[in-house]
């Protein structure tokens, strides 16, 4: 066991006990750093893997805090992907295809540096990819990664990105915070899917953590109004 799952286990014993109360602050990454005899870095991974697992939320400037529903999500934790290149996890018989629609490489936002706890000098992969089940469109999606991960091309984005990285790269993926909104159809929502001015659009914006904690992917996925009804019934898979 990493020591930085130790310390998330320690952390989660602490909430589950009451030391942290639900809706409260936890101590400053400093101050667990000092309490636990390791680094901010090991500590922010282990509030990453409490984030993963849907007990802990941070607040830019405030600080990390215990969610009010913790209890209702620790059934939920992690959540292994060992899925099939081209399948979905409740629809074995759905074929997930890919057409790529960008393969290139940059310096990170300061966005996307905070969400891949990377540098402002790690290069990082820019992703874009329409979906399709069966052949019938599903959604489109924008993925940023860093490099350092692993070598991506053009073949590899015509497949399983999850099943490249597990299979053929041999990492172990751990789980992904997801957060669920709606918006308006935008320009590329028009290019990418066919969606009209103004057609309601599902997103799933998604940090994905390798086994070790480190976040690997930072991604955004857009599902037109007649698909996003079962967006939560088949997982693409990546």
């Amino acid at each position: 066991m990493y020591k930085y799952e130790k310390i998330s286990n320690e952390i989660r014993k602490k909430i589950l006990s009451g030391n942290y109360k639900a809706g409260g602050l936890l101590p400053d990454q400093n101050q667990l750093a000092e309490d636990f005899n390791t680094t901010r870095i090991t500590i922010r991974k282990a509030i990453q893997a409490l984030i993963i697992e849907g007990i802990v939320y941070t607040k830019r400037g405030a600080g990390t805090f215990v969610r009010k529903d913790y209890l209702q999500n620790l059934d939920d934790m992690g959540s292994k992907i060992d899925k099939p290149l081209g399948t979905t996890a409740t629809h074995p018989d759905k074929k997930v295809t890919s057409k790529v629609l960008l393969l290139d490489a940059r310096l990170p936002s300061e966005e996307e540096q905070e969400g891949l706890m990377i540098s402002s000098t790690d290069p990082v992969y820019i992703i874009e990819r329409v979906r399709y089940v069966n052949g019938e469109l599903f959604g489109w999606e924008h993925t940023i990664m860093p490099t350092q991960v692993a070598q991506i091309s053009m073949e590899v984005l015509k497949g399983s990105i999850y099943r490249y990285l597990t299979q053929e790269c041999h990492l172990t993926i751990s789980g992904s915070h997801r957060i669920v909104v709606a918006a308006k159809a935008t320009k590329k929502d028009e290019e990418a899917m066919g969606a009209k001015k103004d057609d309601p659009v599902l997103i799933i914006k998604q940090v994905s953590y390798l086994e070790d904690g480190e976040p690997f992917e930072f991604s955004e996925s857009h599902f037109p109004y007649q698909t996003g009804r079962v967006v939560a019934d088949i997982n693409l898979n990546n």
